[in-house]
């Protein structure tokens, strides 16, 4: 019998069951994972939800999942910037949609135990698109250029995430008895520039997730971790209802919410993370789906829709507090574990 992630006094196993259900609700029998039924469908997000699946006790349809991304891979290695029904909608390539397949197959290898070749191709295309993509300060552009050049503008968010996939694609690497010394020395020169170049970086410091995402990535570790959680605590989090998407807006977020706790598990702050992961809860509906976020001051939701990858973090977020798979420790040691496999 599968065990389900569950935190005591937030979720148990049953609500981690509904929630994944209605993440497998919106799937289409061909694999095909947007962010509801009919709407867009991003890489980042669908890889995000495909590992839901998989924690959840879904393995075969979070395969499916990846399945479907990977056989619309593009010649570059990257993936359009948008689906809608299977159509292409934006056809722009962005460095952490490529980047993420990484952390996507080796989360199903860890949780399964499988052999982890099954998408070792497409991952190494991904981040071999990834490390041309690097800007000489060490950052990553965040997308191609028509040309084909990477844009010169970086974004923190982005390239922490970008840390994690190129450390996931490593570990992957030696799954497979392969070598990708390339991706090592990028990740390097990534966290380097993460953790002391600012000036490599677009200012995004409105947005929370350049405010975490450096801990939730593996750039800050320990008491560095902690300092830069604790330096914009009061600007972001709403206490008993979440993190705020952006500082200037009356606006929780669930998805923001529980990758804070996530990154917070990183800092070794467990009981600081069990209570933002309850403090979204305000979001769930009552089948186990949840709603993007909240207006607080209009006592609104808003926008009105649910959303996979908002699911898929609750998911992730009460695995990683709780340890129920192999793969939490993606997401609680995202530095330590994927350096020595």
């Amino acid at each position: 019998m599968t065990l389900l992630p569950e935190v005591p006094g937030v979720l148990s196993g049953d609500d981690v069951a509904a929630t994944v259900a209605a993440i497998a609700a919106e799937q289409s029998s061909d694999g095909m994972l947007p962010w509801w039924r009919g709407g867009a469908l991003d890489a980042w997000d669908s890889v995000e939800a495909a590992m839901a699946l998989t924690a959840g006790g879904r393995p075969g349809a979070g395969a499916a999942a990846l399945d479907w991304l990977c056989a619309r891979q593009l010649p570059s290695g990257g993936f359009p910037s948008e689906w809608r029904e299977g159509a292409v909608t934006a056809p722009g390539v962005e460095s952490n949609h490529a980047g993420y397949l990484a952390v996507g197959a080796l989360h199903h290898a860890l949780v399964t135990g499988s052999p982890g070749d099954r998408w070792w191709g497409p991952v190494s295309r991904a981040l071999d698109l990834v490390c041309r993509m690097q800007l000489p300060s060490g950052s990553i552009g965040w997308a191609l250029r028509p040309d084909g050049t990477p844009d010169d503008v970086a974004l923190v968010t982005g390239s922490s995430s970008l840390l994690q996939a190129l450390r996931c694609g490593s570990s992957l690497a030696a799954l497979v008895g392969e070598d990708r010394p390339s991706w090592t020395a990028a990740a390097d020169a990534l966290q380097a520039a993460l953790c002391s170049r600012p000036d490599a970086f677009a200012d995004r410091a409105r947005f929370s997730m350049d405010w975490y995402y450096p801990v939730l990535g593996g750039a800050l570790t320990g008491a560095a971790a902690v300092d830069r959680l604790a330096a914009s605590w009061d600007t972001f989090v709403v206490p008993g209802l979440g993190a705020r998407c952006v500082a200037d807006r009356p606006w929780v977020t669930g998805a923001e919410t529980c990758e804070l706790a996530m990154a917070l598990a990183v800092a070794g702050q467990v009981d600081a993370a069990t209570e933002q992961l309850a403090a979204m809860q305000h979001l769930r509906d009552e089948d186990g789906g949840y709603w993007t976020g909240y207006v607080f001051a209009d006592d609104a939701i808003w926008p009105v829709e649910r959303t996979t990858w908002t699911a898929a973090a609750v998911v992730l977020a009460a695995d990683a507090l709780s340890g129920a798979t192999p793969g939490a420790q993606l997401f609680t040691d995202p530095a330590g574990l994927l350096t020595e496999r």
